[in-house]
């Protein structure tokens, strides 16, 4: 496992307990014997608006960080990702977004494996620059259409 993996899953377990944590960037490298910016990079990628999550950083004082986890239901979920996917996403952020929507018992496997194949660069043999395009495109409506 790699050492944002690990991190992320550290973050997430403690949100068992309340919807809203507060974290300390500094403290956090400590304990992970890692540099700070590499809780930046796994907050900035894998807390995002588009993943549940509201991200509140201050600077100074060892980086205080509050982190919410928005709790809806499985369509104001969904919707929720939806409205805040940009016009293009990347194969990676797709494969966030499942791992997250399966954690979370949004999705089914075989959901999952269904948008993953209809997004894959294997399906999408386009040109570099519309390809996250499209790629958005086809998974936005796809998610829009999962009961």
């Amino acid at each position: 496992m790699r050492i944002s993996d690990v991190i992320e899953d550290f973050i997430k377990d403690l949100f068992e307990e309340d919807d809203f944590i507060e974290i300390q960037r500094n403290e956090l490298a400590q304990h992970f014997n890692c540099v700070p910016s590499q809780i930046n990079y796994v907050i900035s990628t894998r807390f995002k608006p588009s993943q549940g999550y509201y991200v509140e950083s201050k600077r100074g004082g060892g980086g205080n960080i509050k982190i919410k986890k928005i709790s809806n239901t499985k369509a104001d979920y969904i919707m929720h990702i939806i409205n805040n996917i940009d016009k293009t996403i990347t194969m990676n952020d797709i494969d966030v977004l499942l791992s997250d929507f399966l954690t979370y018992n949004i999705i089914t496997q075989q959901e999952a494996k269904l948008l993953k194949v209809a997004t894959s660069d294997n399906v999408l043999k386009l040109d570099k620059n519309i390809k996250d395009e499209v790629r958005a495109r086809i998974f936005k409506n796809m998610l829009l259409n999962i009961e």
